[in-house]
């Protein structure tokens, strides 16, 4: 089969472009009308459009699995269900693998198994819960209870990602005016200080300095951390050991490591508690939450509480001698172990976990706005002084 990149008409008339692998235009055209697509035009898709093809977001997904649960609690049938999801789909590539899960169920494929046919779109753990779902027969307590957990992690995302970019904003406003003042501002007044022929202060000779070497060397100083920066990010998408360190170090940082921690735990809780809840057991639970947390420290410390659960060591012991998780998550799971209600017991972690971040996440950006203001303000009241304060002496001497 080849990648085809085409353009197709849908039923309202609105043209959509994509690519798809078909073995030749007749087979492009089958599929195309299995989407509710017309084909209009085709040609081989190059390896620069294929990169840029717009990936199925956390939105799409919690649409989809809302979409699916009302229907299959409706009784509607499931190639029904996902033909009305298809046609009503804007996303192109999102309507694609929507088309290839109702020809492969059309195929004798189970959902779970269409579904593991596309891993950049359903991981391992949606696809799980599905065949639980499937082999407990409540298809829809799974979807709803996934929408919620999709939700929940969007939500929780966008927290995490304004802890992040509020800071890395603000510093670039301060950055910028720094620079502005250092290569502009300053060297105009450096000039006119100089030529008062008096000795300078050492605060305003350490300001001509900074600026001068600013004036000299900023493509270097504005280029080199950039370059740090991706020099440090290559070195960890490639090498295991430096990703290990890198999270490590995350974990440990002051004021965002505390936070990061209670994320992570609150996405493994959340996800444990699922999958238990679905019927997938314990060890599997372990396992599909390895990659969901997304950290080497805490992936290789539920690793670790698996083969100890696997050697015959319960549930809450495995992981208290894992050595990564706190007290409070142990003592829950203690609890839930011993009343028979382990997915109840880490909803409960999830729910603290989620709010402590939330209320982190405000707590730092509320001290992050007051701190740049400060630093700001001393930047530029150790410009002021140090321009400002020779030309007062050279006022007050010549009044004298």
């Amino acid at each position: 089969m080849a990648r085809l990149a085409y353009q197709a008409m849908d039923a309202a008339g609105r043209i959509v472009r994509g690519d798809m692998d078909a073995a030749n235009a007749a087979d492009l055209e089958q599929r195309l009308k299995r989407a509710n697509l017309d084909l209009i035009d085709f040609k081989p898709a190059r390896r620069v459009f294929a990169r840029r093809k717009r990936p199925v977001g956390r939105r799409e997904l919690v649409n989809f699995c809302f979409h699916m649960e009302q229907l299959s609690g409706a009784g509607v049938p499931m190639l029904e269900g996902l033909a009305d999801l298809r046609d009503s789909l804007d996303h192109p590539r999102f309507r694609e693998i929507i088309a290839d899960l109702i020809e492969n169920i059309e195929g004798g494929s189970q959902l779970s198994q269409a579904l593991d046919r596309h891993p950049d779109t359903f991981d391992r753990t949606f696809v799980s819960l599905i065949a639980a779902g499937e082999h407990s027969g409540k298809i829809d307590e799974v979807f709803r209870n996934l929408t919620e957990t999709l939700k929940w992690q969007d939500e929780l995302a966008a927290q995490a990602q304004k802890l992040l970019m509020y800071p890395a904003f603000v510093g670039a406003v301060v950055l910028g005016t720094t620079c502005f003042l250092m290569i502009y501002l300053v060297p105009q007044f450096a000039g006119f200080i100089g030529n008062m022929g008096q000795a300078l202060p050492f605060h305003t000779r350490m300001l001509i300095l900074v600026s001068g070497l600013f004036v000299a060397y900023w493509p270097l100083l504005l280029g080199l951390p950039a370059l740090a920066w991706a020099s440090l990010a290559f070195l960890i998408g490639t090498d295991p050991r430096a990703r290990r360190m890198a999270d490590a170090v995350k974990l440990r940082m002051w004021l965002i490591g505390p936070i990061l921690r209670k994320i992570i735990l609150a996405r493994f809780a959340t996800f444990f508690a699922l999958m238990y809840a679905s019927g997938v057991t314990v060890l599997d639970c372990i396992r599909l939450s390895q990659p969901i947390v997304a950290n080497k420290v805490v992936e290789s410390g539920l690793a670790r509480a698996g083969q100890l659960i696997a050697e015959g060591q319960g549930v809450a012991a495995g992981f208290q001698n894992a050595g990564v998780f706190p007290p409070l998550v142990v003592r829950m799971l203690k609890v839930g172990e011993t009343t028979g209600s382990l997915d109840t017991a880490l909803r409960n972690v999830s729910y603290f976990y989620g709010r402590e971040a939330r209320e982190s996440i405000e707590k730092v950006q509320a001290m992050i706005e007051p701190v740049m203001t400060v630093v700001l303000g001393i930047v530029l009241g150790w410009i002021m002084l140090s321009v400002l304060g020779p030309i007062y002496d050279t006022i007050a001497k010549l009044k004298a």
